[in-house]
């Protein structure tokens, strides 16, 4: 994104939020690194879990953070982006267990980043938006409360590599098939990893009573097929989605709201429908 608006002579600014910090929380594999982005405004503020991509190997909490700031101003809420183990030091399912202990100390411990622990949303993109889709297949079959809404931007719901898109977008840019085969030899121990349905999340049996999501896919991208059969296969089992297709863009595009448009629209149209669900439960509360 910097070297886009570079491009264009306009000096990169990050969007800017009431404040940032950083903390650890406890997790299964030690002591998970956290960013805490809060907006202008009095909480306590809903929460949004957020999980970045990379392929469960590259990329941090800098890369990603245009999303977390843009989604805390246009969700109004205080986002808690995770720096989950990467492999391949850490293979599966160890960024999955640190995503899902993320959101489970969201929900216990909220009010110590200002935040409500019964407004409590998750959010991801690439990888992140699998670990999001798998953190709301996890609180179902440990019975704790889900998250109120989903936002899987264009997610890794299964692995293969059979779709349209991938036959399509094989030689796409910045994700092709051949790094996405490379994510997951590395990611995976083994084969029989990948029929997991944590990690595979479209071959889940049950998607029903899952929280309404918001799924996001774009064109030059090899992981647009699936994300849209995951968003099929949830309205087919009775769960509100909203899909959402970007033509024109490539796979990352949401983190750079500041360089494409159609960024800034996607983050501002997620904003809203977050807007929505936490507004649902201040009326229950009345």
């Amino acid at each position: 994104m910097r070297q886009v608006l570079e491009e264009r002579g306009t000096p990169y600014e990050p969007e800017p939020v009431a404040d940032i910090s950083e903390r650890t929380i406890p997790g299964p594999g030690g002591e998970i690194p956290v960013r805490v982005y809060t907006p202008e405004g009095q909480g306590p503020f809903p929460v949004l879990v957020y999980y970045h991509g990379g392929g469960w190997v590259l990329f941090d909490l800098d890369v990603y953070d245009a999303s977390c700031r843009g989604l805390a101003n246009a969700g109004g809420c205080v986002v808690l982006s995770v720096d989950y183990r990467q492999a391949p030091e850490h293979r599966y399912p160890a960024a999955h267990e640190d995503t899902f202990a993320a959101y489970a100390w969201a929900r216990s411990h909220a009010p110590e980043i200002g935040g409500d622990p019964d407004r409590v949303a998750v959010a991801g993109e690439s990888v992140g938006g699998n670990m999001a889709a798998s953190t709301c297949l996890m609180a179902r079959a440990q019975g704790m409360p889900m998250p109120l809404f989903q936002i899987l931007v264009y997610p890794v719901t299964n692995y293969a590599f059979d779709t349209p898109s991938y036959q399509q977008q094989a030689e796409a840019v910045p994700l092709s098939r051949e790094l996405m085969e490379w994510f997951f030899r590395y990611y995976l121990r083994d084969e029989s990893d990948g029929a997991d349905p944590r990690l595979s999340v479209l071959r889940a049996d049950d998607l029903s009573g899952l929280p309404p999501a918001l799924v996001i896919t774009d064109e030059f991208d090899p992981l647009a097929s699936e994300g849209e059969a995951y968003a099929q296969k949830l309205r087919a089992a009775g769960v509100p989605v909203e899909y959402q297709h970007y033509p024109g863009v490539m796979h990352e595009f949401f983190s750079m709201p500041a360089a494409i448009p159609e960024a800034r629209r996607a983050i501002d149209e997620a904003g809203a429908m977050l807007r929505t669900a936490w507004a649902g439960v201040a009326r229950h509360r009345e």
